[in-house]
């Protein structure tokens, strides 16, 4: 037989979308603090959920305890799989003894790394090209209907207008590549544990319980309360949308950019039909009006 087919297993190559930890400090205490009182009151958003560490925000010779740090995650019950860093600090991160994996994100490490290989480059000039070399980046969504009440704003932390401009080129591509695939139709309730995945858009007739979970690269439709998790335009796609009929959901996210329960919902949206969208990188909740 030859040793390339083998009914017992198969090594391909592929990619696998996890969660980045960005450290930004070497304040362990302050980190596992913070950590801490985010999550304390909702130990179950990332449970059993892959993440890397990525240290390519710290500044130039600044070190930390990676075990330490993964140690914390896990009393958080997230799952450390590797490292993600810049080659000067590839010496001290691999005394840790966890992989080395590559990010093909599009924020501030992507346009650091550009701007230090143009070195002398002006930095307008840098982040364009940056903006025009990125395939999966993200661009600005449209704007807010006249039809739709003030929004709810809720800001992504620590986006800089270096990212803003970082990939502004692409993400019309990955919005078009959602649109291609087939909307995805489910017709029945999604219980506690259940997740549904879809490439393009998903429409969701019944109601998404605590617990469970819908992803999907391109919008979101849920003609039923949304109490569990969703999360919209999972590969980059800033132009994606999350519609529901009642918005009462334990996590909403649209390419990355999340929020919890832990950030109470205004009498406006909370419990009632909304749409979720971005708006230079903030979600924005607004009420929809159906009648």
């Amino acid at each position: 037989m030859s040793p390339r087919k083998s009914p017992y297993f198969e090594l391909k190559s592929g990619s696998v979308d996890t969660l980045l930890f960005v450290v930004k400090t070497t304040e362990l205490d302050a980190m596992r603090a913070e950590l801490t009182r985010r999550f304390e009151a909702t130990p179950e958003f990332f449970a059993n959920d892959t993440v890397a560490i990525d240290l390519r925000r710290l500044a130039d010779g600044e070190q930390v305890a990676l075990g330490d740090i993964a140690r914390l995650l896990e009393s958080v019950r997230m799952r450390p799989i590797g490292v993600v860093a810049q080659p000067a600090q590839h010496g001290w991160a691999a005394e840790a003894g966890l992989p080395f994996l590559e990010a093909r994100d599009r924020r501030g490490a992507g346009a650091k790394a550009a701007a230090d290989e143009a070195g002398a480059a002006d930095g307008a000039t840098v982040a364009a090209a940056a903006a025009a070399a990125e395939t999966s980046a993200m661009a600005q969504p449209q704007a807010a209907s006249a039809a739709l009440a003030q929004p709810e704003l809720f800001s992504s932390p620590d986006e800089t207008p270096a990212d803003e401009a970082n990939g502004a080129a692409a993400d019309a591509g990955a919005s078009r590549a959602a649109r291609t695939e087939p909307t995805l139709v489910i017709d029945r309730p999604l219980r506690s544990g259940q997740r549904i995945y879809a490439k393009g858009d998903v429409v969701v007739l019944g109601l998404v319980s605590n617990g469970a979970e819908v992803i999907a690269e391109g919008n979101i439709h849920i003609y039923a309360p949304l109490r569990g998790r969703a999360l919209a335009g999972v590969h980059g796609n800033h132009d994606a949308r999350i519609f529901c009929t009642c918005l009462e959901a334990e996590l909403i996210s649209i390419a990355g950019i999340y929020r919890t329960t832990e950030v109470p919902l205004s009498g406006e949206v909370a419990g009632k039909p909304v749409q979720i969208r971005l708006d230079a990188e903030k979600l924005l909740i607004e009420p929809l009006r159906l009648t």
